[in-house]
C-alpha cells in the first residue's frame, strides 16, 4: 500500500467559534497527549469570530506540548457564499472546513479534519497516511442517517454516506480538482438548503470519490449500544466495514465522536465516554467549567433510549423517522446550535 510522505509534517484542521471552544481546546489536549511521538504536527484552527482570549488559551495548550497552534480567521462565512444560506439550525461555522483551501498554505497538501466535539484515544499517524487510491477524502460510513438526508442529495438507500467529524482531505487533488466549486454549486443546486448542510454537501459533491475509513478512527458514542448485522441491516455499504473492524471501534477506538444530543458536558448526561471528556477539559484553561443545565430529563430519556436500542434497535429507528428531523429543524426556531 502506497503511504502518505514519511518526512512531512502532519497537518491537523478544526473550526469553531466561542461557543465549541472549550469542547475543541478538550479535543486538541487528547490528540497532543497521545501523538507525542510525532515530529512534525502542524495545528490549523479555522476561526468563526473566536475571541483573543479563547485563541491564546488553544495557543497555550499547544504550547505545553512544545507545538504551535495557527489561527485563520474566517470572517463572515456566509460572504464566502455566492448566494444565500440556510443551515437548517445549525452554526454556520460547521461550514468553515470547506473553504480550508482559502485560508490554509499552499504547502497543506493533505490535512486531517477532526470535529471539535471528538476525543483522540491513540495515535493518528497510521490514519494520517492511509492511502486514499484516488479519492478526494477518507470518511466513516454513517448507515444511520434518515432516509430523507439521503434522498435530498440523490443517494440510494444502500449507497455509502459518510460523516464529516473526521475527514482526511486530499488538499492538493483539491485545489488540481476545484473541489471547493463542486461543493458550492452542490449546494447552490439544492437551494443552499441541506438537512446537515456541510456533510450533505460532501457526501453529495464527493459521491463516489470517498474512501471509507474504518469506524475506529470516528466512533459515534451511540453506535456502542447497535449489533454490526443491525447496521448493515440499515445500508448494504456497511457491509464493506466488516465485523471484525467494527468490534475493534467498539473495544479500541481511536476517535471517539460525541455524535447526536447525549453530549457529555450536559448536566445529567450519562454518556459512557463522558469522563473521558471531562478529563481532558480539566487539562485545559477550561477546567471547572460548569455543565449545561436545563435538559436532565432529556438526557435520562437519551440513555433510556440507549438500553432499548440494545434489545429493539428498531423501536430506535422508528422514533428517529418520526421524531428525529422534526426535532433538529426544532433548533431553527429556537435559536439553533452548533450543531
Amino acid at each position: 500500500m502506497e503511504r502518505y510522505g514519511e518526512g512531512k509534517p502532519i497537518n491537523i484542521i478544526y473550526a469553531s467559534n466561542d461557543g465549541y471552544a472549550c469542547h475543541l481546546g478538550a479535543s486538541l489536549y487528547s490528540l497532543l497527549d497521545n501523538n507525542r511521538n510525532i515530529p512534525k504536527l502542524e495545528i490549523y484552527v479555522l476561526s468563526v469570530g473566536m475571541s483573543r482570549n479563547f485563541e491564546n488559551r488553544l495557543k497555550a495548550i499547544g504550547a505545553r506540548f512544545g507545538r504551535q497552534v495557527h489561527m485563520a480567521e474566517m470572517g463572515e462565512l456566509r460572504d464566502r457564499f455566492p448566494y444565500e444560506v440556510d443551515t437548517r439550525g445549525f452554526d454556520i461555522s460547521a461550514m468553515a472546513r470547506l473553504f480550508a483551501l482559502e485560508v490554509l498554505p499552499a504547502s497543506v497538501d493533505r490535512a486531517l479534519y477532526l470535529d471539535c466535539d471528538t476525543i483522540v484515544r491513540g495515535g493518528i499517524r497510521g490514519l494520517y497516511r492511509t492511502d486514499l487510491k484516488g479519492n478526494l477524502a477518507g470518511m466513516v460510513m454513517e448507515p444511520t442517517v434518515y432516509e430523507k438526508m439521503r434522498e435530498s442529495i440523490g443517494l440510494k438507500k444502500d449507497e455509502p454516506y459518510f460523516n464529516s467529524g473526521v475527514i482526511l482531505m486530499d488538499l492538493a487533488a483539491w485545489r488540481r480538482e476545484g473541489t471547493l466549486k463542486a461543493l458550492l454549486d452542490f449546494y447552490r443546486e439544492r437551494g443552499g438548503n441541506l438537512f446537515a448542510c456541510d456533510q450533505d454537501t460532501l457526501n453529495g459533491a464527493l459521491r463516489g470519490r470517498i474512501l471509507p475509513l474504518p469506524p475506529k478512527y470516528n466512533f459515534f458514542t451511540n453506535y456502542r449500544y447497535y449489533r454490526y448485522p443491525t447496521l448493515v441491516g440499515q445500508c448494504r455499504a456497511y457491509g464493506q466495514v466488516g465485523e471484525a473492524a467494527f468490534r475493534e471501534a467498539r473495544k479500541k477506538p481511536v476517535i471517539i465522536h460525541f455524535l447526536g444530543d447525549e453530549r457529555p458536558w450536559i448536566a445529567g448526561s450519562r454518556n459512557h465516554y463522558k469522563k473521558l471528556y471531562l478529563g481532558y477539559l480539566a487539562r485545559t484553561p477550561w477546567k471547572g467549567m460548569p455543565l449545561v443545565k436545563g435538559k436532565w430529563l432529556y438526557m435520562q430519556a437519551w440513555w433510556a433510549l440507549n438500553q432499548i436500542t440494545r434489545l429493539c434497535p428498531a423501536f430506535r429507528f422508528f422514533i428517529s423517522r418520526h421524531l428525529g428531523m422534526r426535532v433538529i429543524d426544532g433548533r431553527k426556531k429556537a435559536g439553533g446550535g452548533n450543531g
